[in-house]
């Protein structure tokens, strides 16, 4: 439960992020939607240096209190400013779209990196924490059900502290619920790191040599690249569909102030879904639980593009639906990855579990950005502009969104997560021959 809650505050991030920065961006600071999109883009770039940095300094890091844990305790101070600022009202002060442009890669950079110091560290605990094939699924969901109550607060409470501080202005009020948020996210980590210890490892088997020699040696594992590929067109697929939302029920229905109902009925789908998943990946396996709950997903998609802007209700249902297959994206992944790290152990004889776990992250936040751009584009080539009545075209664009466009995503993810090899007994080998060599 200590280390789970620490999720919350990872999610709270990735939901803002995905929910409501591109609104934000484009609706409140008026920065054009492609600009938006290609804004979200370039902090992805960013993250490629600065993700696998952190990765690695964990991975080689000593400390008393461990490789990772110092990484929380410092960083969730940079969380509260990174959050403060990505929310900062700036386009009421007559910016051109250059200056507004530069403005959000700045403050998105600036978060993006924040996450990074202390949620890569974070999520490299979990091969210490737990062992064993579905002891790994048992502690994600204890995680994720926390990480769930993130994505909660984040789709639904934000928007109304937005509200309640609006006084000064819409703008002043994201700001507000910015650095609340921000706050929140530094207080769980600083519970996890008070509540979490290491076990130690032999120095011989950190890391050591160039950090990017270190990633591209990680992307010679084969098992690594059939889960990590998947994950991020996965993320891709969420992320473009979520952040349609409130576009939907803004332009398709006229009522915006449901667009939090919705997201509340997906995430409490995928809250109640997560028990049955667990059980289920125990029998079925992590890799089949997973793509099972992504056919889920997309299928309620293409479900919502063909029926749902007839009926907000159809929505709603399909949302449901949907949170149930979601359910699988927040527990198999961050099952599957300590898994490749005892098989990258047992082959090349080093645990570096930063170096997994920051090409993880940073392929989920490629997801976003990637999610941002494919969105920016689609609404700007369709004619989308902020606080009109939208064309038959625009309202097409974003019925797009959610529906074909991260339905596609999801296929091409399926197709290539399939050829994943680490089952239940092929994991029990590999530790088997790494507690033989220790002993």
């Amino acid at each position: 439960m200590g280390y789970g809650v620490g999720d919350l505050g990872g999610n709270l991030f990735f939901t803002i992020m995905g929910f409501w920065l591109l609104n934000f961006v484009t609706d409140t600071l008026g920065l054009a939607a492609s600009l938006a999109g290609l804004a979200l883009l370039v902090g992805r770039a960013w993250d490629a240096v600065t993700d696998p940095l952190m990765g690695t300094l964990s991975d080689r890091t000593v400390s008393r209190w461990g490789r990772r844990r110092p990484y929380l305790l410092f960083g969730s101070l940079a969380m509260v400013a990174g959050m403060t600022l990505v929310f900062l009202e700036v386009g009421g002060q007559g910016w051109s779209q250059g200056a507004l442009f530069a403005w959000v890669v700045f403050a998105f950079c600036l978060v993006s990196t924040a996450y990074t110091v202390v949620f890569i560290p974070y999520a490299a605990l979990t091969p210490d924490l737990a062992r064993g094939f579905q002891e790994r699924t048992n502690l994600n969901g204890y995680r994720m059900a926390w990480a769930i109550v993130g994505t909660l607060l984040g789709a639904g409470a934000f928007t109304i502290v937005v509200d309640m501080a609006a006084g000064a202005g819409a703008g002043a009020g994201y700001t507000v619920a910015g650095a609340l948020f921000g706050v929140i996210s530094a207080v769980v980590v600083l519970i996890t790191f008070a509540s979490v210890r290491e076990r130690p490892v032999a120095r011989e088997r950190a890391p050591a040599g160039n950090v990017f020699a270190g990633y591209k040696a990680a992307l010679k594992v084969r098992p690594f690249r059939l889960a990590l590929f998947p994950w991020a067109l996965f993320m891709t697929g969420i992320v473009v569909a979520t952040s349609a939302v409130p576009f939907y029920f803004e332009h398709l229905y006229g009522r915006p102030e449901l667009a939090s109902f919705a997201s509340l009925a997906l995430l409490l789908a995928a809250f109640a879904a997560i028990p049955g998943w667990v059980w289920l990946s125990g029998r079925i396996g992590k890799r089949t639980a997973y793509n099972a709950g992504m056919v889920l997903f997309g299928a309620a998609l293409l479900a919502a593009y063909l029926f749902a802007h007839r009926d907000a209700a159809v929505l709603f249902v399909l949302m449901a639906v949907a949170g149930v297959g979601l359910a699988t994206n927040y527990v198999m992944p961050w099952s599957i990855i300590p898994d490749v790290v005892d098989y990258d152990e047992l082959e090349n004889g080093q645990r570096r579990e930063g170096v997994f776990y920051g090409m993880w992250t940073f392929l989920q936040k490629l997801g976003l950005g990637l999610a941002g751009a494919v969105s920016g584009a689609v609404l700007q080539w369709t004619g989308y502009i902020p606080d009109v009545a939208q064309s038959p075209l625009a309202l097409h664009g974003i019925r797009l969104l959610i529906g074909p466009i991260p339905a596609l995503f999801f296929i091409a993810g399926i197709l290539v997560l399939a050829r994943y090899p680490i089952d239940r007994a092929a994991h029990a080998a590999i530790r088997a021959r790494l507690d033989a060599a220790s002993a």
